[in-house]
């Protein structure tokens, strides 16, 4: 099972955005710095006008892992996951389990695209390889 985030003001956008297929974005109002993890104040200017916008769900891996270590009882090894900056969203890096793949052929630099699992009301963004 696995664990879910709590849902607040500043970040239920970024966890429900996958039931329309959307990976959401932080974004400041004023500045227009991308925020992740979304936040209620930009940390740039200072802003308090916060939007969640949907950016392309596509980008490339800046850096990755592959667990052979199974966490919890009837966890399925070996997986990968992949910390990958966001394409429309200048300095942000989403870190998610990569699927669709066999985890020894992640590489840096290899281009993805966001897909979503869904437990519950959270949508869990998790990459896959752009073929």
């Amino acid at each position: 099972m696995r664990p879910l985030p709590e849902l607040t003001a500043e970040n239920t956008a970024f966890w429900t955005g996958g039931a329309n297929g959307k990976l959401m974005i932080a974004f400041c109002k004023d500045c227009a710095s991308a925020i992740h993890p979304p936040q209620l104040i930009c940390p740039q200017c200072w802003c308090e006008e916060i939007e969640s916008k949907p950016v392309s769900g596509t980008g490339t891996v800046y850096s990755y892992t592959v667990n052979h270590q199974p966490w919890a009882p009837d966890m399925k090894v070996p997986f990968a996951l992949a910390v990958v900056d966001v394409d429309g969203a200048p300095g942000v890096r989403v870190s998610a389990e990569v699927v669709n793949a066999d985890p020894d052929s992640i590489t840096i630099g290899q281009q993805m695209r966001v897909s979503f699992m869904n437990v519950d009301d959270v949508w869990f963004p998790q990459w896959e390889p752009v073929l």
